[in-house]
């Protein structure tokens, strides 16, 4: 490989485990709607002759414009097919199928043989194909059925709307297949999956390498690392079984007083880059490349602390969402596009908002210094059966995400969504602690955030959500550390208690737990039609409101960090910094000034 896989393009779909020869299979596929649920019956997937009326193109989903069809009404069960050229499939090796992400159910067949049903619209799965292809065929047919039913409020679904039309803060459904397909022809003994952790305090860096299959004596795996082209560490082990672990030492690490040269922060976003051979003797088996970041983040002394540190948190509110693809970026080079905008704009993080983030756009948000706050979809009602599907996504979404060095933080339930009778439900209760304690136990390296917004029960950071569109009124609950305990004993901002744990509370008023104010603003400058939480009608009504809101948040010795609500227009929630086409609503210069404050303090770090 030429580069390493920290100088990427952005282009390929899973940035942190990169082989040099794949196959993309976005573009156009076959589609069909299935309203009377009769594909399965008639047995679509194993007839090549059944009739797929409509093309599509993928990664878009059928409700957006960018997919070519556009219709967004009701269509619970949908169906793909792609035909693959058999020489296109290199003999002797082995085929992996990659879905980026498909919504909600997913069923999988090639050449009418079915070969993975995966439950979850947030994450990537993969498929190895080869024992199902006929090897009779000039042509292979891959067919997904996917069911996505808007009326099943135990699913998650983020901020996808159960009614025909977007409506408050909904916005349109988003069917099947919305991140990229693609496969990739490998060797039996192949990297499965990596994972990278690193100890500061040790000076070493871990891998948790899974490998296709079980080692044989002769099987030797290379680990080299390297930083901006100058090695750094290298070495060979033999596995002794598929999943091993490999612990390299960086010395250049152990030099307490030069070891800010490596590690990463928004400021200096470094990456090392990995390169790992498979071999079996002197025969390369696979290779591929990785990259990681080096960084600890933990809360203490009422602050967020990233690399031992105290760090004010300037974040913002991402949807992710795009007018003529919704939830899929129009092209990868629009992820690097929006953490230079975010950027621009003087943040430091944001906040992915009921919905996971293209892996594209996280290696964006490490390579060019951006935190992120990992959120995913919620559920709208509470059951054993929402509990079981929440709880099983959302390892995959940890294990998944948990290498990106942006992200910084877990946050799995929003606002009491899915949770909707916490205060009184010690189901839902249990539920969301239990959550939290999953995340700790399958990630002990970042805060997890129990319920952002309010209801607290088990948080490392102490968070609320504030629309008051009065900046004297924030200054008043946020002046200092009594105010805020005030809101925090009473009925809360958003008129729901901040916590249902004294523990928690507790935390913060002996001044160990972190406050943040993690989503406020919301201000609409548009026209009659659009909705925010406040409402101005000029340029200047809207500099004084949003520049209020930001002096006073960033006036509190208390709070630790923000998020501002939101960075773009979205339909008709129009109270972004940005409209929908991502071109700002003052000058960038403007709201830098604003966002970063006056101050050093909340410039870089320090949180009171």
């Amino acid at each position: 490989m030429t580069v390493g896989a920290s100088e990427q393009d952005g282009t390929y779909p899973r940035p942190q485990l990169v082989r040099a020869d794949w196959v993309s299979l976005d573009g156009e596929w076959e589609f069909a709607y299935d309203d009377a649920n009769e594909g399965l019956a008639r047995r679509w997937a194993e007839h090549g002759e059944a009739t797929f009326p409509l093309i599509i193109v993928v990664p878009f989903v059928p409700e957006s414009r960018a997919s070519g069809i556009g219709d967004t009404s009701f269509h619970p069960i949908v169906w793909y097919r792609r035909r693959i050229p058999a020489g296109a499939l290199e003999s002797g090796k082995r085929h992996l199928l990659h879905f980026g992400a498909v919504d909600y159910s997913a069923t999988v067949w090639i050449d009418g043989r079915l070969v993975a049903k995966h439950d979850g619209g947030q994450v990537a799965f993969s498929v190895d194909v080869t024992d199902s292809l006929q090897p009779d065929l000039d042509v292979h047919s891959v067919v997904v059925r996917v069911q996505d039913d808007a009326d099943d409020p135990e699913v998650p679904r983020g901020k996808q709307d159960w009614q025909l039309e977007p409506h408050v803060i909904w916005y349109h459904r988003s069917t099947g297949i919305w991140r990229s397909v693609w496969m990739e022809s490998v060797s039996p003994q192949h990297v499965a999956s990596i994972e990278w952790t690193s100890d500061l305090t040790a000076s070493t860096v871990t891998l948790l390498l899974h490998l296709a299959q079980r080692p044989s004596p002769e099987t030797l795996v290379d680990v080299a690392l390297s930083f901006r082209g100058t090695p750094l560490a290298g070495y060979t082990v033999t596995p002794t079984a598929s999943r091993t672990l490999v612990t390299v030492e960086l010395s250049a690490l152990r030099n307490a007083q030069s070891r800010e040269d490596y590690l990463w922060s928004p400021e200096n976003p470094n990456l090392i880059d990995a390169s790992i051979v498979v071999r079996s003797g002197t025969e390369v088996r696979d290779t591929v490349a990785s990259y990681l970041g080096i960084r600890s983040t933990s809360v203490g002394a009422g602050a967020f602390r990233l690399n031992g540190v105290p760090y004010f948190v300037r974040s913002v509110l991402e949807q992710g969402w795009w007018d003529e693809s919704h939830l899929t970026a129009p092209t990868p080079g629009h992820y690097r596009a929006e953490v230079e905008a975010i950027r621009s704009l003087g943040f430091n993080a944001a906040r992915i908002h009921q919905k996971t983030e293209d892996p594209r756009m996280l290696y964006w948000a490490d390579r060019l210094g951006l935190m992120i706050w990992g959120e995913t979809a919620a559920a709208y009602a509470f059951s054993p059966r929402a509990a079981g599907l929440m709880i099983a996504e959302w390892q995959e979404i940890v294990a998944q995400y948990r290498n990106h060095p942006s992200v910084v933080t877990w946050v799995p339930v929003n606002e009491s969504w899915g949770v909707q009778d916490i205060a009184v439900s010690r189901p839902q209760q249990e539920f969301v602690r239990a959550l939290a304690s999953l995340t700790r136990a399958l990630d002990p390296s970042r805060p997890v955030i129990s319920n952002d917004g309010w209801e607290h029960l088990d948080s490392d950071i102490l968070t609320l959500h504030d629309y008051a569109a009065d900046p004297e009124l924030i200054r008043r609950r946020y002046a200092d550390r009594e105010s805020v305990s005030a809101v925090l004993r009473g009925q809360g901002p958003q008129l729901r208690s901040p916590s249902l744990s004294d523990r928690q509370l507790e935390q913060f008023e002996v001044g160990l737990a972190p406050l943040m104010i993690t989503e406020f603003g919301g201000i609409s400058f548009a026209d009659a039609d659009s909705w925010g939480y406040s409402v101005v009608s000029s340029d200047a009504e809207f500099a004084e409101a949003v520049g209020g809101l930001f002096a006073a948040v960033l006036s509190s010795p208390v709070v630790a960090g923000f998020c501002y609500t939101q960075l773009t227009d979205t339909l008709q929630e129009s109270n972004g910094l940005l409209r929908s086409d991502r071109s700002p609503k003052l000058p960038i210069d403007v709201f830098r000034a604003m966002i970063t404050g006056a101050s050093e303090r909340n410039r870089i770090t320090g949180a009171g």
